[in-house]
């Protein structure tokens, strides 16, 4: 099962990925697996921890990072002016697991010229 956050590549130029596992309940696993959309989704560090903050669950969840990787992605997030979003969520081994990426904002004529890209691929393609 995987699903996608589809806004995360057309907002974001995505400079680094990490896996990361994420702290579920019981009822949270219902959610899960009737959504298929992670769309509005984002991730913080606070106090030295990061959490996934999503409209499909009621509170923010705990996201399970070593800490050097956690200090790492910080440092870059400030540095580079980067923000954490999460690109995927899927299951590997029974266990749920977050793609979150490093991405840096698209502005508006960015995304404008990927739009036009894509639109030329598709008539090249038909």
């Amino acid at each position: 099962m995987k699903i996608i956050n589809k806004k995360a590549r057309f907002d974001y130029h995505i400079v680094q990925t990490i896996e990361a596992g994420i702290a579920l309940t019981g009822n949270d696993l219902k959610v899960l697996k009737a959504s298929r959309n992670l769309t509005g989704s984002y991730a913080k560090i606070i106090n030295g921890e990061v959490f996934f903050v999503s409209p499909l669950f009621e509170k923010s969840k705990k996201l399970l990072l070593h800490k050097r990787e956690i200090v790492a992605l910080g440092t870059k997030m400030k540095q580079k002016r980067l923000t954490l979003v999460p690109v995927s969520m899927y299951t590997k081994h029974r266990i749920f697991k977050v793609e979150l990426a490093l991405g840096k904002t698209k502005r508006k004529f960015e995304k404008r010229e990927a739009i036009k890209k894509r639109d030329l691929e598709k008539e090249l393609g038909t």
